[in-house]
């Protein structure tokens, strides 16, 4: 027995004091955010907070908030995924090659890659659990395999995503833009399912008997997110509208959502985060549901794969660098603890936002490569802090 399992966990902190914990967290980030948006709005001239900017920031946010969701499944359940950047890499290199190289069709050159991550990341969840090695162990080695065998397919060079300039499916998953009307609708569709979510969330707890916050809160929380949605849709509509990755990442957050708040497995992950060998006891199949958040994630990294490269336009020996620890600087900063078993989906949009008005915001300023990666660094640090902090309050 593991010395996590065999400790005697915590009592839970009163309800209380968890919403008085997410308070300061939800009220610091939200500071946090403001003051981030209107620095770089003052040193770029506001072109930081211009429609094409702003639409510019929501493909970004989508690269990173989609790795993010599928480390939160993993992290949900006490482990971490270090591989994610390199399989990212790895991932966009495959396509990207067969598509130039090969030519593939791009729908088939995308299914096999994602066929591809699918098993290895089933592999690595399978040796996890089976062997009872540490994910940061296998994890880690695969960021190194990965990475290598990423440049040994692309011949360590730059290989491009279009075929005699011409446009396929792959490279225009970030540039294509839905009409106004389309994305209006779509808008409105994603308001309405925020309402119903919410609804079916306070008639869930009703039904087992756990406290309601009150309903003045959880319709501000409503207006609040479709006062979002409704300003994000007016802004990209100045521009060429919404772009497909952030309907791409809406539709991920949809079902990551779905998946964690509305699903026995959701109601597993955070039992096994939790306490894994109180799950045991109570007869969850542990090993099954970290092998299925595996294999969840590497469905998402093929997402985010193919989200990068169309960005770039190539497959690169830099491509997916440093994004694993964005993805869990975000899962950090919104919430999740790395110890397992806190976490929502709508924190981890909000740490990814965080991320990449960041890294939108220093490109803009023409920051230099190393006073970025000490930014990124700063940010996971202090993220780790409050993190440890609201952990023990």
């Amino acid at each position: 027995m593991s010395e996590r399992t065999a400790t005697i966990p915590k009592p839970a902190a009163a309800p209380a004091e968890q919403t008085q914990a997410l308070a300061i967290r939800d009220f610091s980030l939200a500071i946090a955010l403001v003051l981030i948006w209107a620095f770089f709005a003052w040193r770029t001239d506001m072109i930081f907070v211009s429609p094409r900017n702003l639409s510019n920031l929501a493909v970004e946010l989508s690269m990173t908030a989609v790795l993010a969701l599928g480390q939160l499944l993993i992290i949900l359940c006490g482990q971490i995924d270090l591989s994610i950047g390199s399989g990212v890499g790895l991932i966009g290199g495959i396509a990207a090659i067969l598509i130039s190289e090969h030519q593939w069709s791009a729908p088939s050159a995308m299914l096999l890659a994602t066929s591809v991550a699918l098993v290895i990341w089933l592999l690595m969840g399978t040796l996890i659990v089976t062997q009872g090695i540490a994910s940061f162990i296998i994890t880690l080695a695969g960021m190194l395999v990965f990475r290598g065998l990423q440049w040994k397919i692309i011949h360590s060079s730059t290989i491009p995503i279009s075929v005699g300039g011409q446009d396929n499916l792959l490279s225009i998953v970030t540039t294509f833009h839905l009409p106004i009307p389309i994305g209006s609708l779509l808008a409105a569709f994603v308001i309405a399912c925020t309402g119903w979510s919410i609804l079916a969330s306070r008639r869930r707890r009703a039904e087992f008997g756990f406290p309601l916050e009150p309903a003045s809160v959880a319709f501000s929380k409503f207006f609040i997110l479709s006062q979002l949605v409704v300003i994000f849709t007016l802004v990209c509509n100045q521009y060429r509208g919404i772009p497909l990755a952030a309907v791409i990442l809406a539709a991920t957050a949809l079902v990551i959502g779905l998946l964690t708040g509305h699903t026995r497995f959701g109601r597993y992950l955070y039992a096994i985060g939790g306490n894994q060998e109180a799950a045991r006891i109570s007869g969850v199949p542990v090993k099954k549901v970290i092998i299925g958040a595996f294999g969840i994630m590497g469905l998402l990294v093929a997402l985010g794969g193919f989200l990068q490269t169309a960005y770039t336009g190539s497959s690169t020996t830099t491509t997916g660098d440093l994004l694993e620890l964005d993805a869990i600087a975000a899962c950090v900063i919104g919430g999740a603890s790395l110890m397992g078993g806190r976490g929502t989906v709508l924190g981890v949009i909000f740490g990814s936002l965080i991320i990449a008005s960041l890294v939108n915001g220093m490109t803009l300023m023409a920051v230099y490569p190393d006073t970025k990666y000490i930014a990124r660094g700063v940010v996971l640090a202090l993220a780790v802090l409050l993190d440890v902090k609201l952990s023990k309050e």
